[in-house]
């Protein structure tokens, strides 16, 4: 097994052979986590500072909680409406692709750094749309890009009404 810190490299250069493998191993949910903290780590430092600690605790709650409405959401679409005819996919394999696709999120750190807050979030958010979109594709074994997109737009609806009541 590759160490966390090489896959997040490959998850972070939309490398899809590492999505393969991530849905693959059951054994990597724990570095999907590991990636999801860290990414809401450094997004709260980037824009709340290094040393908000509340701030820190909170976003990485809510991005946890995120995570795991977002690959419900997303094996619901993918799996029931959106299946396509190679589709065979479960919970687990999701939240491992999903997971990972936060690591561009990483970047977000820099927006410690003055004038850079907003464009380092701005490229992340693109970035980590883009991975996200290849885990899905990946995960659901889905032939098409479009589908993938496709599966991504309409849960982002459900998921923001629920992510807005919850926090």
């Amino acid at each position: 097994m590759e160490n966390l810190l090489q896959r997040m490299v490959r998850a972070s250069l939309l490398d899809k052979n590492l999505y393969e493998e991530v849905e693959a191993d059951p054994n990597a949910l724990t570095q999907a986590m590991i990636v999801v903290a860290l990414s809401s780590i450094a997004g709260a430092a980037g824009q709340e500072g290094l040393f908000s600690f509340g701030a820190m605790f909170k976003n990485v709650f809510a991005y946890f909680i995120g995570w795991l409405i977002w690959a419900g959401i997303t094996y619901f679409i993918g799996t029931s409406i959106l299946k396509g005819p190679n589709t065979e996919s479960n919970i687990g394999e999701l939240l491992r692709t999903l997971g990972f696709a936060s690591a561009p999120g990483i970047i977000r750190i820099l927006g410690i750094l003055p004038l850079l807050g907003w464009l380092t979030h701005a490229i992340a958010a693109v970035w980590m749309l883009i991975a996200m979109v290849i885990a899905v594709r990946q995960a659901l074994d889905y032939e098409s890009t479009e589908r993938a997109v496709a599966v991504c737009a309409i849960g982002f609806i459900p998921y923001m009404l629920i992510y807005w009541i919850i926090f």
